[in-house]
């Protein structure tokens, strides 16, 4: 990656990290209008960096665009689903119960398993719209994405809190 689209991929990175410690608290005590500049930023980050790494021809573009705007935004309920996890997580960590951790533990899994579907679902829309290599190109951006913004999560994210029941 060139030194610009690094720099813009650790922004992002930590813009999302971000938004989700911090976005149900902004969205409780601002107005609205201030976590939807948030989240605009990100998104056009993003979307720089996906520009910048992508080389797309000007038809590609064409094709693409809409896209990954329709994935992206299926790829934020996701997202907005996690960060409500990870608030409900710190609100019950203290008075953990076994019942209270294996709901939390089924909505993980649900949420681990929706990622992958929802790739799979798109391949077809993004294969009609660019040639394979710039598919393959596509998804390691998106997966490089998303596993730094994981290792960030699970590194701010405590062990689970055995001593209640």
């Amino acid at each position: 990656m060139r030194r610009e689209a690094r720099k813009a991929f650790v922004m992002i990175v930590l813009a999302l990290v971000a938004l989700v410690f911090v976005g149900t608290a902004m969205a409780q005590d601002k107005p609205a209008d201030n976590l939807q500049i948030v989240l605009e930023k990100i998104k056009a980050d993003k979307k720089l960096l996906v520009a910048e790494n992508m080389q797309l021809t000007e038809a590609e573009a064409k094709a693409f665009w809409p896209v990954y705007e329709q994935y992206q935004s299926e790829l934020f309920l996701l997202r907005v689903r996690t960060a409500k996890l990870i608030a409900d997580y710190a609100a019950t960590y203290d008075t953990m119960t076994n019942r209270i951790a294996k709901k939390l533990l089924d909505e993980l899994l649900a949420l681990q398993a929706f990622r992958p579907k929802l790739g799979s679902q798109y391949l077809p829309k993004f294969r009609k719209a660019l040639p394979g290599t710039k598919v393959v190109r596509y998804y390691q951006i998106e997966n490089k994405i998303d596993a730094a913004l994981n290792w960030e999560l699970a590194t701010g994210i405590p062990l689970m809190n055995t001593d209640n029941k």
